[in-house]
């Protein structure tokens, strides 16, 4: 096998795809979707594929967006490619590598399932060149295999057991290299503790190794993005985030990937200008007729971002575009995002009246039914507003449906969305039994909820909690009057949502309140810092 390391690499642009017509199935996206007239910046990809000549520099283009997660995008170039050169293996494997995304919520349906299987056995029968190819189609056909037995989990540990094998048989290879670190960032996603670490820390290894041989390898710096996008990591790949806005400056989520990391580092003014470019470039994708998610999950990071530097106005108003921009792509992602900024909102500002006001499984086209944690964001912060506006029997509704949900996450094989879910419960729960006058079963809620929340990791689809557990006990600490430990709850939530506003603000007021005085100076100024030209009220009570 020819290394990739001894071929030659060549910027890989992304092509129009005008008046193709394609055979993908009834539900597939438009074949247009994200392509835009001209050439644009892809990064470095040379696989080599073992098919005619003339297709090698579609299939890396191809390749290369689904390494940056263009999966839409890149479906339909493998599409118009297996359409003009039916007998290219590769390309019906790379429609079928497109159809499951491993560090996504989406799970493909049973019509999905059955595509991708008719597809990989379609690249096994025409015979892939190599054995490199070959075991790349047999790793993706494994995900495939048995989709009414296996569960997805399942599936994606047959996934990446092939994934290791291409690698064995391939280890110089970039591209096999860079999808084997992603299927290890896929297994970490049901590990817990040292397998976890174990996984992230050779992930981390091995896309460093692919970027250092080829630094506009869009697998290299994506994947990495997601491999340090863990506790503790942030600052690990901080040389590829920077890299990435010049190796793909008109791929939206090439453009939103850096702010992972600095949502993780509490850059608040990063986390804005990247998801502002990112939306800008986003907004005119399509999926069949709708905008693509890519726009509105840049927006939801933007608000966040927005928020933590009390710029509640410029919130509002990217929100309010966003909302007012048309129909947004039918998605998990989308109703997770339409559910979460709203909700940021009333949260963030302490607004609870607006907060009771919300409405949930709004608005009605996005797909409810399978989006769980979405829906049970709106849940969240109305029982969050009806609890401290003291409506019991709001509050109480919207504890029973966080229960509810969890079940039917947990029923439905999402055990993150329902812990992720359950912590947010808890915290709920846990205003509720102080506001009934038990106030050591909400502190032991509060932090159960915080333990249930060091036991995971973040999920990438959000930039942070709507009102993360620690924060959540230091402000139920500051009304027991116990302003020592509420200074210590904030420093733990500091720990794990660094730099947000409400954290540092309630270590000033519990700092002050305990006669923590230079403390209390210290956490006011970097609160100052970030939001000090802001026009929240509550700055003017420090």
């Amino acid at each position: 096998m020819k290394s990739l390391l001894l071929g030659r690499t060549v910027p890989v642009a992304l092509f129009a795809l005008v008046g193709v017509c394609t055979a993908v199935w009834a539900q597939a996206e438009s074949a247009h979707e994200g392509a835009a007239p001209g050439d644009r910046e892809l990064g470095a990809v040379n696989f080599d594929v073992g098919c005619d000549p003339a297709v090698r520099e579609d299939f890396d283009r191809a390749l290369a967006l689904k390494h940056h997660m263009m999966y839409q995008q890149a479906r339909a170039a493998f599409s118009a490619m297996a359409e003009a050169n039916p007998e290219c293996p590769m390309a019906h494997w790379g429609v079928a590598a497109t159809l499951f995304q491993p560090l996504w919520p989406e799970r493909p349906d049973e019509q999905t399932m059955r595509r991708g299987r008719e597809l990989t056995q379609t690249a096994l029968e025409l015979g892939p060149e190599s054995e490199r190819e070959r075991l790349l189609v047999e790793a993706t056909d494994a995900f495939f295999r048995d989709p009414g037995i296996a569960s997805y989990r399942d599936r994606i540990n047959a996934w990446a057991d092939g994934m290791t094998q291409a690698l064995e048989a391939a280890p110089d290879d970039l591209d096999v290299a860079a999808l084997y670190g992603l299927s290890l960032l896929a297994l970490a996603f049901g590990a817990e503790g040292e397998e976890r670490d174990r996984l992230h820390d050779e992930a981390e290894k091995i896309l460093r190794d692919v970027w250092e041989r080829e630094q506009t390898h869009p697998g290299a710096i994506h994947y990495s993005i997601h491999a340090t996008d863990v506790d503790g990591r942030a600052e690990n790949a901080l040389d590829m985030v920077e890299a990435y806005g010049k190796v793909a400056p008109e791929v939206p989520h090439a453009l939103h990937m850096p702010s992972h990391i600095y949502v993780r580092l509490g850059d608040w003014d990063q986390v804005i200008e990247w998801n502002r470019r990112s939306s800008g470039v986003a907004r005119d994708h399509e999926v069949n007729g709708a905008i693509s998610f890519h726009y509105i999950h840049a927006i939801d990071y933007m608000v966040y971002g927005y928020l933590q530097q009390g710029e509640d106005e410029k919130a509002r108003a990217a929100m309010d575009e966003a909302m007012q921009a048309g129909r947004h792509q039918p998605s998990f992602a989308s109703a997770f995002h339409l559910a979460a900024m709203p909700a940021r909102l009333t949260v963030e500002k302490r607004d609870w009246e607006a907060a009771m006001d919300l409405e949930a499984r709004t608005p009605d086209y996005q797909p409810w039914d399978d989006s769980h944690w979405a829906e049970g964001l709106t849940w969240y912060a109305r029982g969050l507003g009806a609890v401290h506006g003291g409506d019991m029997e709001l509050a109480r509704k919207a504890e029973n449906r966080l229960d509810t949900l969890v079940e039917q996450a947990r029923a439905a094989g999402e055990d993150g969305h329902a812990d992720n879910i359950e912590v947010d419960r808890r915290i709920l729960s846990g205003w509720l039994a102080h506001a009934t006058g038990d106030p050591d079963a909400a502190i032991d809620l509060m932090r159960s909820a915080a333990e249930l929340e060091a036991s995971m990791e973040k999920d990438p689809i959000t930039p942070g909690a709507l009102l993360p557990p620690g924060e959540a006990l230091g402000d139920l600490l500051l009304k027991l009057d116990r302003p020592a430990q509420a200074l210590q709850a904030y420093r733990d939530a500091d720990a794990v949502w660094p730099e947000r506003f409400n954290t540092l603000y309630g270590a000033v007021q519990a700092a002050r309140t305990a006669g923590e005085e230079e403390v209390a100076d210290e956490y006011r100024q970097r609160l100052l810092d970030i939001a000090g030209d802001s026009d929240r009220e509550r700055l003017n009570e420090l």
